[in-house]
């Protein structure tokens, strides 16, 4: 009888609400490794976009921008752990870069992608603690300060300010 209580709760666990207010290991793996290959992608977007400002007006984003790439790879570091954790194979791809011969058009591709990781790492975080795995939440706690941050610097770059990302309705 108890074991098939225990296979039951296994068979719960790994179904999901279409509401998504339930989340199963399988799917935070899943999601963590979406995370991951947005990490992928704020790095080579750092990475690259550093390299390829020009101006004076640039100069010091452009440094900004090399600080960010470091901080990106850090994050992916952290979320591959956590996903090796969970018994996951962390993803080897990227999300798409999106480049521009414009520089206002590459830091607003950069806002986006922030407001974007901010929302789902906002969500991960509640995500984790749901299946009671607090420490990897503070994990992606502390990796949210480092994108919120990033987010507000690219909106003060861009003269503009911080949009509530809090629903996708809400993205400006």
């Amino acid at each position: 009888m108890a074991d098939r209580h225990i296979q039951g709760a296994a068979v719960m666990e790994r179904q999901a609400a279409p509401d998504g207010r339930h989340i199963s290991r399988e799917q935070l793996i899943e999601l963590l490794n979406e995370d991951l290959a947005r990490e992928y992608q704020a790095i080579i977007a750092y990475v690259v976009y550093s390299q390829v400002l020009k101006g004076a007006a640039y100069m010091n984003i452009a440094k900004e921008l090399e600080n960010h790439a470091r901080q990106e790879l850090e994050h992916a570091l952290r979320i591959a752990k956590q996903i090796d954790y969970l018994g996951g194979m962390p993803t080897v791809s990227p999300r798409p870069v999106r480049t521009s011969e414009d520089a206002e058009e590459m830091l607003r591709f950069d806002l986006d992608n922030e407001n974007e990781t901010v929302r789902n790492y906002r969500e991960r975080v509640r995500q984790c603690e749901e299946l009671g795995e607090y420490a990897m939440a503070e994990q992606i706690r502390a990796i949210l300060v480092n994108e919120q941050e990033h987010q507000i610097d690219l909106a003060t770059a861009l003269g503009k300010n911080v949009v509530d990302v809090t629903t996708p309705a809400q993205q400006a």
